[in-house]
């Protein structure tokens, strides 16, 4: 318990924005987030900034666009950014052939309206693979509407599904200021961060040199804003954003939530790939009788899962990756499943899919998050977070809904056979695993997925 209290302690040095716990705010659903996404724009008065992986070229991603560019036209002088990935932005979905990129869709609004809005493309890395823009948060005026989800028709539950994600609203002018100026400060008028209405849009060899020395930037940028001290009925915000394994304040701040548990943890993530050194600091918590729940989505809930009766594609394999990965996780712990101190929830519901991330620890703190707490996102993508510091329990009841939200579509692991092994899985499925696995380029795909 000596170190969770130093690890606390390195926590609440943190500077940190005071924050009134009435101004947080929990959404529960896709749908709900669409409609609220939806009303924020249309009464915004003065700004509205999105910073998202991409807006989509569906019918939500028309629809969304289609507000952003009314709003506009019914005040010229609203400030309307939007920044996507510059290199996810100029591709169409994985395994769509023909597809155009969603700079297509943005070029023709921007011809069609008297007041285009301003869309940028920002290259966090030379090559998509390597390095993407995951940064988060949507500022209207003064509220900051913060999810993992970006804009399409599965994220905001458009035609009869939806991708599962957190969805957190708070009103406080100066965490608004601080997300946008981290923005300012870093994208605007950086010249490796183009426009994507152009017709020209500079390939990523030509902004070769200005995307090396943007990386850089990004690399050091971090939120900046006078630290304010916590009164009674706040609870302290601090903003965090990372980029690469060194020096990334993000990926310290969640370990140290980790190690900081005195009590029980609870933790969401899609993908289950942790980085060696999370893995670690779980493990050593189940050992010192720390109480785990983590929360993760079935393989059939993965973004990228196919049914055995469709065409299977290359891409279709890595539901089955990360599930080999559980399988040998709850394997090793399963005598921490057996003592109940650790909580392996399967997330499924119909055809749906699961998109969550963040932590929550005790009752007093939490990680708002589009962080997937996997290699990529330790190493290779711009990721940033919010850290929650409530030392008074203002947000326990609203993090216990959630929580209990979350938890609705899940089934608890007893043991670690319930979870398919190779050989349960379709002919073409084994097969990419056993080739994967002579070329042992399993080592790489850890690193990359």
């Amino acid at each position: 318990m000596r170190l969770a209290n130093y690890y606390r302690s390195l926590l609440q040095r943190l500077p940190a924005l005071s924050v009134n716990a009435d101004q947080v705010r929990v959404l529960h659903s896709a749908a709900d987030f669409k409609s609220r996404l939806l009303a924020l724009i249309a009464t915004a008065k003065t700004r509205i900034c999105l910073v998202a992986l991409y807006l989509q070229d569906d019918d939500a991603g028309r629809e969304i666009l289609t507000a952003l560019h009314d709003a506009k036209q019914a005040n010229p002088a609203l400030d309307v950014r939007l920044y996507v990935d510059f290199h996810r932005a100029q591709r169409g979905l994985i395994g769509h052939k023909g597809q155009g990129g969603n700079h297509c869709m943005y070029q023709e609004f921007a011809e069609r309206y008297e007041h285009p809005i301003a869309i940028y493309g920002v290259p966090v890395k030379g090559r998509e693979l390597l390095g993407v823009l995951h940064l988060k948060g949507f500022v209207f005026d003064d509220t900051l509407l913060y999810s993992g989800a970006s804009i399409n028709d599965i994220y905001l539950h458009q035609n009869g599904r939806y991708r599962f994600d957190r969805y957190h609203e708070i009103t406080d002018a100066g965490l608004a200021d601080t997300m946008l100026d981290y923005v300012d400060r870093l994208f605007a008028h950086h010249p490796a961060v183009p426009s994507l209405n152009q017709a020209d849009i500079p390939t990523a060899r030509r902004l070769r040199q200005p995307i090396r020395q943007f990386r850089q930037q990004l690399r050091r940028g971090q939120y900046q804003f006078k630290h304010e001290s916590r009164q009674s009925g706040e609870v302290a915000v601090t903003p965090l954003a990372g980029l690469g394994k060194r020096g990334n304040k993000l990926n310290k701040a969640i370990r140290l939530l980790v190690r900081s548990t005195q009590q029980r943890l609870f933790i969401c993530t899609p993908y289950f790939n942790l980085p060696k050194s999370l893995a670690r600091d779980i493990r050593a918590q189940l050992k010192k009788g720390r109480e785990i729940t983590l929360v993760i989505g079935d393989k059939t809930a993965n973004d990228f899962y196919i049914p055995p009766d469709q065409p299977f594609r290359t891409i279709g394999g890595l539901p089955y990756l990360y599930e080999a990965n559980l399988r040998r996780f709850a394997r090793a712990n399963q005598t921490f499943i057996y003592k109940g101190r650790l909580n392996i929830m399967l997330w499924h519901h119909d055809h749906n899919s699961y998109h969550l991330k963040g932590l929550f620890v005790d009752d007093d703190l939490a990680m708002i998050t589009g962080n997937n707490l996997n290699p990529r996102a330790w190493g290779l993508d711009l990721e940033n977070g919010l850290l929650l510091q409530d030392p008074e329990h203002k947000l326990r009841s609203v993090f216990e809904e959630e929580k209990a939200n979350i938890l609705q579509h899940c089934r608890r692991l007893t043991h670690f056979t319930e979870i398919e092994q190779l050989s349960d899985y379709p002919e073409p499925v084994q097969r990419l695993l056993k080739r994967v696995q002579r070329t042992q380029a399993n080592v790489l795909l850890k690193r990359l997925l």
